[in-house]
């Protein structure tokens, strides 16, 4: 079973998300069949540059918009720094300076992805989740090399879940 073995708040820089917008999870196969995380990668001219800005950037991410009366939203894509150019058929949702309250969740790559204690976690650690300017959370899976991408010895992963927080 996995389990929250961290949580912590971390500033981010004015980043730029480019993805693709779905009304469900899953499509993370064709990102990989069609090279997507790839164009993502050369329209920033590289992972190197938003790891400068950002120690856990670099990821391909998977965010979450929520709001109440409105359709959910999930958009894959990667952070890059702000005004990278949108390649056609990508969109792009633009980030101010901020905070994020994270927690680690560790467990097998089929575990990790239940991340419904995530929020309360992070607010028991003090932290206020912030809405964007349309009243939204936003929360995001930020699958990091190598935490989420090489299993330890016991076969387990860390996946970072975050929230934008005030």
């Amino acid at each position: 079973m996995a389990e929250i073995i961290k949580v912590f708040k971390e500033a981010v820089p004015a980043m730029r998300f480019i993805g693709k917008k779905y009304s469900e999870f899953g499509h993370w196969g064709e990102w990989f069949k069609n090279g997507w995380f790839d164009v993502i990668e050369s329209a920033m001219g590289g992972t190197e540059n938003i790891l400068k800005l950002w120690e856990n950037g670099g990821a391909y991410v998977g965010i979450e918009r929520r709001k109440a009366g409105e359709p959910f939203e999930y958009i894959i894509g990667m952070f890059t720094p702000s005004g990278t150019p949108v390649p056609e058929g990508f969109i792009c949702l633009d980030f101010e300076a901020g905070s994020l309250g994270t927690c680690w969740i560790y467990g097998t790559e089929k575990e990790v992805h239940n991340t419904s204690k995530c929020r309360e976690a992070i607010e028991n650690n003090g932290m206020e989740i912030a809405l964007d300017k349309d009243g939204a959370v936003i929360s995001f899976e930020n699958c990091l090399c190598p935490r989420y991408t090489t299993p330890d010895e016991k076969g387990n992963i860390i996946l970072d879940y975050c929230y934008f927080v005030k």
